[in-house]
């Protein structure tokens, strides 16, 4: 059951769109590869603005993709393709389909 979620938005610097929407689309193998990571999406909400949600049956899971290879290699790359700090929220999943 997806319980605990995370919201993720990304401001990326000018010129560098393409590179964030790059680097957040190929993460998608590695999320694939976490067990405790039961969806992730990663989206666009405008030319600069991008996202990524992703949902969990527990804390556990959460913190596992927290420390994982998706969020050291956003940390890594973060100062040369964002135009500020990942905003990274927790979320409770009250509703879903």
């Amino acid at each position: 059951m997806k319980k605990l979620g995370l919201l993720v938005r990304l401001e990326a610097k000018a010129g560098k769109e393409k590179d964030v929407e790059a680097f957040i689309t190929s993460a998608l193998p590695l999320a694939n590869e976490e067990a405790g990571t039961i969806t992730w999406y990663a989206f666009r909400i405008d030319a600069s603005t991008f996202g990524i949600f992703d949902t969990f049956s527990d804390e556990e899971g959460r913190e596992a993709h927290l420390g994982g290879k998706i969020a050291k290699a956003l940390m890594e790359n973060a100062p040369e393709l964002l135009a500020t700090a990942p905003s990274i929220e927790k979320l409770d999943v009250l509703a879903a389909k």
